[in-house]
């Protein structure tokens, strides 16, 4: 039991950015275990997106396939994973924290009769009690700290990991691995509930996750006559606007482009935080962004401990004075 298992999933153009996040997490941890690093695959013609993973650093990829699975079916699913993590006893397993992971990886947690944690944030191993324990971090307490949580009696340790919190590795053709191809045991029981079709989520004029500038705004906006001064700075900078869980209850944002621990985890090569203290569960959806600029009237928001650069002062003066000098600049 020392090899680390991800699930891979299939998005409608291929593997989702988080299963090859996962993926060289796992190829980082592995050498602590001393073990591979598989993936398990399920769907329908999975040959070309096996080859990708083992190019991606996959020692072996298990792909199973049934025209029946062309779109998640969640009892048909949590059955097959469940089957082949029987098989082959991995030490941990990883799984991306889209919609589709976190319905099954709880399914497939409750058949194997362990533990899961999800929406973490961090893995790494320490040495707990003589023991090499695989140590998850997520962040709790309301967004106030960072939680470090192990499974030191059940195996596998499973995992949720949060898209986009992590680096995905580079893909090499020259890297060699196995590939099975498993036909699935399935009866008509096991599709009692059906997926019939997937609707894709509007994303309006621009991804936050392929935008190379996001203008986010918190509640702090409220006393500055609303999220305009986000949208104008946005368009001052070529950026797409984002905020916080409470910009999203105000009703100033779509859920869509909510960032944070119930929202979107971005990493682009400049963040503007606007009126937002701060808290964890609203930093975790940008810490690795290149540049972090941040303002905000209070000189002890947490915010101002993750930013490269932050501004103290009132938003309605700093704001239009910012866009200001921006204008100047591209007409001069």
């Amino acid at each position: 039991m020392t090899d680390i298992t991800i699930w891979a999933e299939k998005g409608d153009d291929g593997l989702r950015d988080v299963s090859l996040e996962v993926l060289q997490k796992a190829l980082d941890l592995s050498p602590l275990y001393e073990g591979r690093v598989s993936a398990v695959l399920i769907g329908e013609n999975c040959g070309a997106l096996a080859e990708e993973l083992v190019e991606y650093g996959a020692s072996r990829v298990f792909a199973v396939e049934d025209s029946r699975l062309r779109l998640y079916q969640s009892e048909a699913y949590a059955k097959v994973l469940t089957g082949v993590l029987e098989e082959i006893k991995p030490e941990i397993v990883l799984i991306g924290g889209t919609t589709i992971g976190m319905d099954l990886a709880p399914a497939v947690a409750a058949r194997l009769r362990t533990g899961l944690t999800a929406h973490c944030v961090d893995l790494h191993v320490e040495k707990i009690d003589g023991r090499d324990q695989l140590v998850q971090i997520v962040p709790g307490w309301g967004g106030n700290m960072m939680i470090r949580i192990i499974c030191p009696e059940h195996r596998p340790q499973m995992v949720t990991v949060r898209p986009g919190v992590m680096e995905k590795g580079k893909r090499d053709p020259r890297k060699k691995g196995e590939i099975f191809f498993v036909k699935p045991e399935l009866s008509e029981d096991d599709f009692r509930a059906r997926s019939m079709e997937y609707v894709r989520e509007q994303q309006g004029e621009g991804s936050l996750e392929d935008a190379d500038i996001i203008v986010s705004g918190g509640f702090g906006l409220y006393s500055a006559g609303g999220f305009g001064l986000v949208r104008e700075l946005a368009e001052a900078v070529g950026g797409e606007v984002a905020g916080t869980r409470p910009a999203f209850d105000e009703g100033w944002i779509p859920e869509i482009a909510m960032i944070g621990q119930s929202g979107k985890t971005v990493r682009p090569k400049l963040f503007i935080s606007l009126g937002a203290s701060g808290a964890v569960h609203y930093t975790t959806g940008f810490q690795k962004s290149r540049v972090i600029v941040a303002v905000d009237k209070n000189p002890k928001a947490p915010i101002f401990s993750v930013a490269d650069l932050g501004v103290v002062g009132d938003l309605k003066r700093i704001v239009p004075a910012l866009i200001e000098a921006l204008q100047k600049g591209r007409s001069s």
